[in-house]
């Protein structure tokens, strides 16, 4: 899966800090479809963070902010959350 293939909009900031982060869509797609935890955001209710572990990348947990009243999603910013560890 790639971007061009991508079912989720990106925020110009998203764009930047996932090709900077090496996120893969398919990561991304799969913490946003089947989250193993969604936490909303503390200061947007608009806002909900999706997260997952990605097993192909050492079992980290991946945190993914998008805004869910939009229809696609719009994927706001996404990165491995360190402070979760082992913790889902």
């Amino acid at each position: 899966m790639d971007f061009d293939d991508f079912k989720y909009q990106l925020a110009r900031h998203a764009r930047e800090v996932i090709d900077e982060r090496k996120i893969k869509p398919a990561w991304i797609d799969q913490v946003v479809s089947f989250p193993q935890k969604v936490v909303n955001d503390k200061d947007d209710p608009q806002l909900e963070h999706a997260l997952g572990t990605i097993k192909e990348y050492g079992n980290k947990i991946l945190r993914v902010i998008y805004n869910k009243t939009t229809n696609p999603y719009i994927i706001i910013t996404a990165y491995f959350d360190r402070k979760l560890k082992g913790t889902l």
